[in-house]
């Protein structure tokens, strides 16, 4: 008998138990593979669709420039593409939440005007002087910020913020001549230059609301104290998605478009469609498993969903771990061109969706049938808006939480305009 570890394919060195080399003769002998795979899960993202909002934002807004909101990795979409298309299409700015974000985009090469407004103690106000990225100012900030750009030996470039109502970060109009105040001595000092004033809405996705007036005047009042004390900002900005489609009164110098990037509506009364939006995501997989049941089959954790009669359950392979929300049974998905509610709790990597009694050739020809969770809704199937529903939240949330668990595909990659002059090249995948 060989001892162990000899023999084909399991040569070893002499006097050594390792093995040096493992050779699988199909492996080696198979051809090359000449067409991509078709990934299991995937959100596909239209980049056409993106430029296509950006155009229609800058077409609103005008004379007023487009800052195109990518923060939460372009609310799932993938910064640096987004950044890239909406550049592409008109916008002038980008702005992220956090300074992590902007870094981001500037190591991809990417230099335009650049704004982050969301800060703690341990964020890096020197890396982001160093990379020319705009930091929001709300109060505590201006002191780091001011050490940050004397270490790095250049002007800090800020927008100070002024909260009009929402609550959140930005001064009270109380403190607001102070802020100002202190800001301007260090532009004196050569440390920072004002560079805009920013607020932000509370309630603009409700137009009817009164509050929206409140907080464009108090806005109105917060830019005529810093007018007079000598800031001479490029750019005030208040307007998000909904503001800038409803209420051009708040566009001012730039305008900061994020859901309406993604051709998602803000309102609860209009759709995407309505609005001349196209939405970029589509979250699609493929049928796991298909199989034939008896009356009274319960589904998934807690049994709390039974066949009534004899069926066919489909398993769908996408979960909360996908960003499916958890409490969103009877979310849609579509298999085939027809619609389905999911049944039974979903799970952390799968759902059911009951397909009704079908014949076994059927069945079996449904099995690996391409599922869409949601899409731009263009066929009639099923759309961010709708899960946002079955959920009990917003299109918002729907977009962002799906997960890196799965992979970002990019479709249209070259605007649409240089398609013409530039071979069309199948879209990238990134994990």
């Amino acid at each position: 008998m060989p001892a162990i570890g000899e023999g084909p394919g399991y040569p070893l060195s002499a006097g050594s138990t390792r093995i040096s080399k493992v050779t699988y003769e199909a492996a080696a002998s198979a051809a090359p593979e000449t067409k991509a795979p078709v990934l299991e899960r995937s959100a596909v993202i239209d980049l056409e669709a993106i430029r296509h909002n950006v155009r229609q934002f800058v077409a609103i807004a005008s004379p007023a420039k487009v800052m195109a909101v990518v923060k939460a990795d372009a609310y799932g979409h993938g910064a640096v593409q987004v950044a890239r298309a909406a550049l592409d299409a008109g916008a002038s700015w980008l702005g992220t939440a956090h300074i992590s974000e902007a870094l981001a985009l500037r190591a991809a090469g990417i230099d335009a005007p650049l704004l982050a407004w969301l800060h703690t103690k341990e964020s890096n106000f020197a890396a982001a002087v160093a990379a020319g990225v705009d930091v929001g100012i709300s109060g505590w900030e201006l002191d780091a910020v001011v050490a940050a750009a004397r270490q790095q030996e250049r002007p800090a470039r800020v927008h100070l913020k002024v909260d009009t109502g929402l609550g959140r970060n930005g001064s009270t109009i109380a403190g607001w001549d102070q802020l100002v105040g202190e800001a301007m001595e260090y532009q004196d000092e050569g440390l920072l230059r004002v560079v805009g004033i920013f607020s932000h809405f509370a309630v603009a996705d409700e137009p009817h609301r009164p509050e929206t007036d409140e907080q464009i005047a108090l806005f109105r009042e917060a830019v005529a104290i810093a007018a007079d004390a000598g800031v001479d900002t490029e750019v005030r900005h208040i307007a998000n998605t909904p503001a800038t489609l409803s209420r051009p009164d708040a566009h001012f110098d730039l305008v900061r478009v994020g859901l309406g990037l993604y051709g998602l509506s803000p309102f609860a009364e209009q759709s995407s469609q309505e609005l001349g939006l196209h939405p970029a995501m589509t979250v699609r997989t493929l049928l796991s498993n298909c199989k034939a049941v008896d009356a009274g089959q319960g589904v998934s954790y807690g049994l709390n969903y039974r066949t009534t009669a004899e069926s066919t359950l489909g398993l769908v392979p996408l979960g909360y771990a996908d960003g499916v929300p958890r409490i969103a049974t009877g979310g849609p998905v579509r298999i085939n061109g027809v619609t389905y509610p999911v049944v039974g709790r979903i799970a952390m990597d799968q759902m059911v969706v009951d397909l009704g009694p079908l014949d076994p050739d059927t069945a079996r020809s449904l099995l690996g049938a391409e599922v869409v969770m949601f899409g731009d809704g263009a066929d009639g199937g099923p759309t961010a808006d709708d899960w946002a529903a079955a959920a009990g939240t917003n299109n918002y949330e729907i977009v962002t939480r799906i997960s890196s668990r799965v992979p970002r595909s990019y479709v249209n990659e070259i605007p649409s305009d240089a398609a013409a002059a530039v071979p069309a090249e199948a879209g990238t995948d990134t994990p």
